[in-house]
Order: structure tokens, then C-alpha cells, then sequence
């Protein structure tokens, strides 16, 4: 475990212009695919990635984020923060540096020591690639909800669900992680496996964050025992032959041999919108990617999917596991081959099959998207209480001079799963007077308080909000009904 660095300089907050509809942090981050950002008490999301510590924040419009970085060393002649992310544009094959406007830092960091501009670039478009930004998500839901009336049925209810492309090898390790397993307890061997053979990037909110280990970190004799010792249980020695295989025998670019080319996109750049048709099984290079990652020990087909899907980019894998079956039994009434009751190969790739005839190349997404909507943790949608505050404030103004207007609102709460930050947000609107000449213009002063508030509610995630009322109205109906009955008796 190496040292934390205890210094850290941060990027000024950005934000990325995107609404919960296209992307919503708090239902992608906790659906499990990744297993590594933790929610604070602030409500902030954090982690580390590739030599960075990302804190996030998302609003109804805009997802806010800041890069933290450790300190540069004096005696470096470039800044370590652009090797950094120069390594990681080169190594994911990212897309060009073109970030957005920065506004100046107001922090009291030198020039010297601040992060370098690429930090900021290499960021905006880490989270881009991460998030998958480039395919418009809207479209995509409206064409599964075509093809597909359960899809149709339950997905605006889980808008905003997108498939990370993570790392490869990060991939590989979690969903190793991930068999017979729950989402708290693969995160917590995820903690541990970063926190005693990852690199300390620094403290953010108290809490010290390591990046990912790489396979040569994994290799030695103890690895082994010691993951056992932690925890890891039969998981330990898959984990230690696998980072083996990878640092001694595959190499370092086997992994990415195996990513989707078309996976692959640039910052702004166009999301390859052909639809040829999708041949049975799935595209060739999914096929061998998947064929070729169940050479490895503690593999089987669902991890193998889950990989190729969140860590190489085959949007037609879909992992399949009793839970997914049961989900094609009960809403899709499939029928598995044979006499079997058991979900054997020719089952798991029956059901895989069925879901990619029905949503096409991009079936692991889709399929993702209900298999979050069947989950325990999302089974009801809690609708806090919202206050929202405004005060208008108008100064008196001379005639033909303009007048401030400061406007503070705040918002708490969260709403239907969707976080609101709990901040104020100033902003002071000029007016000019609209005053006739030889009149005596003079703005009377106001003060204007708006309040409104939603009161606590718990909503079951069978029924849209919208429909409450026709629930109501059908509740009423039965109880007439039976004390119709009733009374006829």
C-alpha cells in the first residue's frame, strides 16, 4: 500500500450540460457496473480514476464535476498531471483534447503548482468517454420502447441509464469479484483490493482514495494468501492467476485487442447510427472476445459478458444470470430448449439471443435498464421533501438608470431518486428604467417570497406519478364494489 499523498490541487468546477434524461449519476453509479464511486454525506459521487480523484455533483440540467490531483514534484521538468493524462488519451485511444471554457481557479494555488490545462481537457473528456456521452439516449429508449411494450412500460421510470465504458482490466477484475456475490460486498472487496495494492492519489472529504491496481501489482507469490486472508475467499486465487496471465503471458494490450473499434469515439463526434442487421449471436469480434476471456480461470459466460459489455464496448452482450432469466420467463415468457430447468449453455445463449433479436446491437444496454429496474435497492423511489425559495429583492433606481434585481433561490431534497444539491444559487438581473422623459420614475421597492413544497411521499415503483390518480380512482372503484357485495349479501 503506498503512501497517501496528502497534498492534492484542484481543477475549478466545470459542469457538463446534460439533462437526468440523457444521464443520472445516482441510478447508473449504483446499478452494478461499477463498483468504486462512493456517495458522500454532501451528496457528492467520488472517485479515482486514472491518476485523478473526480468529485460529481448533478443537477436537472447540468453534471458538475472537479479533478483533484496530487502535487507535483519540484524536480519534475513537466508537470505530472499532463504526462498523466497524456498517457491516458494515448493508452484508451481516446479523442482530441477539446475541452470546454474554464473559468479561473479561486483558490490560492501558484501557476507553478496549479494543474495544467490539459488536466482540465484530459478530464472533460475522461468523463465523456466514461459515461458514453456520445449516443443520444432519449432515441435509443424510444427505439426499444418500439420494439419492445415492457420495455416501453417500465423504462421512463429509469431514464437516464447509461453503460460506462471502463477499463478493461478494472472490468475484468470487479466482475470476478462479482460471482455469487451482492453489490455491497463486491464493492467492499474492490475498497480493499485498491486500498492494499493501488496507488494513493490523496484525501478528499476524509476519505483517502487509491486508483486501480495494475496486474503486475497482483502478481506475487503472497497475493494469493493474503486476498484470502481479506476475504477474498475462492475469488483469491482466480484473481492472482488472471493478473499472471495478463502481466506475463497476454501482455499488456491483449485486453484492449479484445475493445470494439466502433466502441471507440471521439468528443462531439457521431454515434454510429447504422443499423445492419445483427447476425445471430452477435457480431464476430464479440464473439471472440468473449470466446477468449473465458480461457480465463474464475470466468464463466455471464462475467464474460458483463466484461465485454462494460469494459470492451459489445453492446450486444448481455450477461445472463437466474435473475435475468426469471425477468424472460415472467415478462418475455420465454420457453428455455429442452427438458432442462437449470440455466445451462444452451439456455444462456437462447435468452441472449431472444434479447438481441428484440433490441439489436445495443441489447446489453437495454437489457441493463430493466435488470436496474428489477432491483431490490430501486424497488421504491422515495420523493423527499422539496422547498424551493425565492426571494426578489428590487432597488430603487433614478430615472433612466438601471436597477438590481438579486434573486437567491435555494432547493433541498431530492426528487424521485434524482439528486438536488442543497446550495444557493445568486444571480443579479440588471433592468433598465423604463421611465417617459420629465416624469418622476421611481421603482417602489418589493420584496417577493415564492415558496413551494412537496411533502414527503413514497411512491411504488409500479405506478408513475402521473398515475396516482388513476390508482386512486381504481382503489375507490374495488372498495365500492365490495361493499357492494356485501351489502347484497
Amino acid at each position: 500500500m503506498t503512501a497517501t499523498a496528502t497534498l492534492l490541487h484542484h481543477t475549478p468546477w466545470h459542469k457538463l450540460p446534460i439533462p437526468l434524461t440523457e444521464l443520472c449519476i445516482d441510478t447508473t453509479l449504483r446499478c452494478g457496473q461499477s463498483f468504486r464511486w462512493k456517495k458522500t454525506a454532501s451528496g457528492s459521487w467520488i472517485c479515482a480514476l486514472h491518476g485523478r480523484i473526480l468529485t460529481l455533483r448533478q443537477d436537472s440540467s447540468f453534471l458538475h464535476w472537479r479533478a483533484s490531483f496530487p502535487s507535483p514534484s519540484t524536480s519534475s521538468s513537466a508537470h505530472p498531471v499532463c504526462k498523466s493524462s497524456a498517457r491516458h488519451v494515448q493508452n484508451q485511444q481516446d479523442h482530441p483534447l477539446t475541452p470546454p471554457p474554464s473559468s479561473p481557479s479561486s483558490s490560492n494555488t501558484s501557476d507553478k503548482d496549479a494543474p495544467c490545462p490539459s488536466a482540465s481537457q484530459s478530464t472533460h473528456d475522461l468523463l465523456h468517454h466514461y459515461f458514453n456521452l456520445t449516443p443520444q439516449l432519449s432515441r435509443l429508449y424510444a427505439e426499444w420502447s418500439r420494439a419492445d411494450p415492457n420495455f416501453a412500460r417500465k423504462a421512463p421510470r429509469f431514464t437516464g441509464v447509461r453503460i460506462l465504458k471502463q477499463d478493461p482490466w478494472e472490468a475484468l477484475v470487479c466482475f470476478i469479484c462479482s460471482s455469487n456475490n451482492n453489490i455491497a460486498r463486491i464493492s467492499q472487496m474492490v475498497e480493499k483490493l485498491c486500498r492494499y495494492y493501488g496507488r494513493a492519489i490523496g484525501e478528499v472529504e476524509g476519505e483517502t482514495y487509491y486508483d486501480f491496481p495494475e496486474p503486475r501489482a497482483l502478481i506475487g507469490k503472497e497475493v494469493e494468501r493474503r486476498l484470502r486472508d481479506l476475504g477474498f475467499g475462492y475469488r483469491a486465487k482466480y484473481l492472482w492467476r488472471t493478473a499472471c496471465l495478463v502481466e506475463n503471458e497476454k501482455g499488456s494490450g491483449w485486453l484492449q485487442g479484445l475493445r470494439n473499434p466502433e466502441a471507440v469515439s471521439s468528443v462531439g463526434g457521431k454515434h454510429n447510427e447504422q443499423q445492419d442487421p445483427l447476425p445471430e449471436g452477435g457480431r464476430q469480434g464479440y464473439r471472440d472476445a468473449h470466446e477468449a476471456l473465458l480461457e480465463l480461470q474464475g470466468v464463466g459466460p455471464k462475467v464474460a459478458d458483463c466484461v465485454c459489455l462494460m469494459g470492451l464496448g459489445w453492446g450486444e452482450a448481455v450477461p445472463v444470470d437466474t435473475h435475468v432469466w426469471q425477468i424472460a420467463h415472467r415478462d418475455y415468457k420465454f420457453r428455455q430448449p429442452g427438458k432442462h430447468s437449470s440455466l445451462t449453455k444452451a439456455t444462456y445463449d437462447a435468452v441472449g439471443d431472444k434479447f438481441r433479436a428484440l433490441w439489436g446491437r445495443e441489447a446489453g444496454w437495454a437489457h441493463s435498464v430493466l435488470f436496474t429496474a428489477d432491483l431490490k435497492s430501486f424497488s421504491e423511489k422515495l420523493v423527499k421533501r422539496l422547498e424551493r425559495e425565492e426571494v426578489v429583492e428590487v432597488v430603487k433606481g433614478e430615472e433612466g438608470s438601471n436597477a438590481a434585481i438579486d434573486v437567491k433561490q435555494e432547493v433541498r431534497g431530492e426528487e424521485l431518486g434524482n439528486v438536488v444539491k442543497s446550495e444557493d444559487i445568486d444571480a443579479t438581473v440588471k433592468t433598465e428604467d423604463a421611465g417617459s422623459e420629465g416624469d418622476e420614475a421611481e421603482q417602489v421597492v418589493k420584496e417577493v417570497t415564492k415558496k413551494e413544497v412537496m411533502l414527503d411521499k413514497r411512491v411504488k415503483r409500479e405506478f408513475e406519478e402521473r398515475e396516482h390518480r388513476e390508482v386512486e380512482f381504481h382503489e375507490d372503484m374495488v372498495s365500492r364494489v365490495k361493499r357492494r357485495k356485501r351489502s347484497q349479501r
